[in-house]
């Protein structure tokens, strides 16, 4: 028995170290065919993480504030992109506003948006060229949606607390980065991430209701919670079958024993005793 289990737990060891001369051999082949600038992009999830809410960025109208301006009160959805972007952080700020417009959440009241640039020249006409697109796009109302430039300092600290690994590219003069953005709380923890350009408003808005603390939302959402869990993986939500299932049969429960107690109610009708000096009358099959 003791000999069994020492060769399922060698052969348990094996197949991990294969998997990880895998992976490196993968990692190593990607570094060897993409271009340096390319190599050290991407998003790493520090969920529950702080950012410094106490680094200070300039607002579309030039006013510096520290982030915490923005924080206090609701959640926020975070985006690191930069304005002059000639494809890729265009495509996120079209899908996320795509996505805002699809919920039933409203910048300003239940959560807000802060988009700040990564490339420290853009100055903040700029920003304000910007939000004011977006804003016209959005179409939902004003608030809540800020447009933030800062200096190099501040940037790559912000950056940096939130997995956001970017690299700038002097032959082309542009920045080279992932396309993700972020939700988090109100007091400023990392709590969910959302990769590509495109992003579901059902998985946003769960995920924004999650980070507020189901402070904002209705009871259809908790339920929604309830069924569907967010995957780090993914950074989406996938649905919990077991949850589904036990939700299916409460449901179940609440048509039946209504029906039931009728029947039940129905069937003591019929079978009320006669009435003195009342004749039964006999039934013929």
């Amino acid at each position: 028995m003791q000999s069994s289990r020492t060769i399922l737990v060698l052969v348990f060891a094996t197949t991990l170290a294969q998997a990880q001369t895998y992976r490196d051999r993968q990692t190593a082949i990607a570094a060897s065919v993409l271009p340096p600038a390319l190599r050290n992009i991407g998003v790493d999830q520090n969920l529950n993480a702080q950012i410094p809410l106490n680094l200070v960025f300039r607002d579309d109208s030039g006013r510096e504030m520290p982030l915490s301006s923005y924080f206090g009160s609701r959640p926020v959805v975070l985006a690191l992109v930069y304005y002059q972007c000639p494809m890729l952080c265009t495509q996120v700020l079209n899908g996320m506003v795509m996505s805002l417009r699809g919920m039933s959440l409203e910048s300003g009241r239940d959560f807000d948006v802060v988009t700040v640039s990564i490339d420290p020249t853009e100055m903040p006409d700029l920003a304000a060229k910007k939000k004011a697109e977006y804003l016209r796009r959005y179409a939902k109302g004003t608030d809540g949606w800020h447009f933030l430039t800062g200096a190099e300092p501040q940037i790559k600290e912000l950056a940096h607390s939130v997995g956001f690994r970017y690299a700038y590219d002097p032959k082309t003069k542009q920045y080279a980065h992932a396309s993700a953005i972020m939700v988090v709380t109100p007091t400023g923890k990392l709590s969910r991430y959302f990769y590509g350009i495109e992003y579901a408003p059902r998985d946003l808005r769960l995920g924004l209701i999650e980070a507020s603390e189901n402070k904002i939302g209705s009871p259809v959402d908790q339920i929604l919670l309830y069924c569907y869990h967010y995957d780090p993986n993914t950074g989406k939500y996938s649905a919990i079958v077991m949850n589904i299932v036990r939700l299916a049969g409460v449901l179940t429960l609440l048509i039946l024993v209504p029906f039931l107690i009728w029947l039940w109610r129905a069937d003591l009708t019929g079978r009320r005793p006669l009435a003195p000096g009342a004749i039964a009358r006999p039934r013929y099959r």
